[in-house]
């Protein structure tokens, strides 16, 4: 019952790695544009005369790509170079091919190539000496190797640096941006300060009430009892009195 499962999930990675490889292939052939040009136009290691090419990208992974220059009916090589994903590049909805500033009377020097559609541009990637020299002529930095590598896997192997306006080198990520700009965070707002909650209205205290006097019924009741003891005395004094004038 294992081998059955181990055998399941090997067929399944294959069809998975095959369905893969068949999506970035038509990825990479959709990103295949005929370009005409009505003059010579320098491309990293060479110049092209006037007429109509192919620019394909050949490799797409990570963060260097290799485009393929060929002729009009794409079966002749006649460039391959390296570019870098530039994300300061305005998106556009159709190809847009974006050149250096040079001296006037110099032959025009392609920047960017941007296919349709992408949020990316391709920044081509010249040798140092010619960087240094597009830098200074349009005061920008440009993406540079130490040489022109005649194959893909070697081009890919090269260290890619900026060569700046002053033809200094300086590492790419500070001066191109190659990765899409992070969303800017949003304002952290602070909660408006807790207000008390207002005094409950106090209950109204019912009114003291003094404490009660001894009651008058005692008074009146010793008072009469006075009376009556005076009363009886004087009768009995009375009759002593005429009892004795007898």
């Amino acid at each position: 019952m294992s081998k059955r499962m181990i055998w399941i999930g090997l067929i399944a990675s294959m069809f998975a790695f095959v369905a893969i490889s068949t999506v970035q292939a038509r990825q990479l052939e959709s990103k295949t544009t005929k370009l005409t040009f009505s003059q010579p136009v320098e491309v990293p290691g060479h110049v092209l005369p006037a007429g109509t090419y192919t620019f394909k990208m050949l490799d797409a992974t990570g963060d260097r790509h290799i485009v393929q220059v060929l002729d009009a009916s794409g079966n002749r090589l006649i460039a391959l170079f390296m570019t870098i994903p530039d994300y300061g590049l305005t998106q556009h909805d159709e190809t847009v091919i974006k050149f250096a500033e040079v001296p006037k009377g110099s032959t025009d020097v392609i920047r960017a190539w941007f296919y349709p559609g992408n949020s990316t541009g391709e920044e081509f990637v010249y040798t140092k000496q010619r960087a240094a020299e597009l830098a200074a002529a349009s005061n920008v930095a440009v993406p540079a190797v130490a040489a022109q590598p005649a194959t893909a896997t070697e081009l890919k192997a090269e260290p890619v640096v900026a060569v700046t306006p002053e033809k200094k080198e300086a590492p790419v990520a500070t001066t191109i941006q190659t990765t899409p700009a992070q969303p800017p965070a949003p304002a952290t707002v602070q909660p408006a300060p807790q207000q008390p909650p207002p005094a409950a209205p106090t209950a109204k205290q019912p009114a003291k009430k003094l404490p009660k006097t001894s009651s008058a019924v005692p008074l009146i009741a010793l008072l009469g009892f006075l009376s009556i003891a005076v009363g009886f005395g004087v009768l009995t004094f009375g009759k002593a009195a005429r009892t004795s004038t007898r």
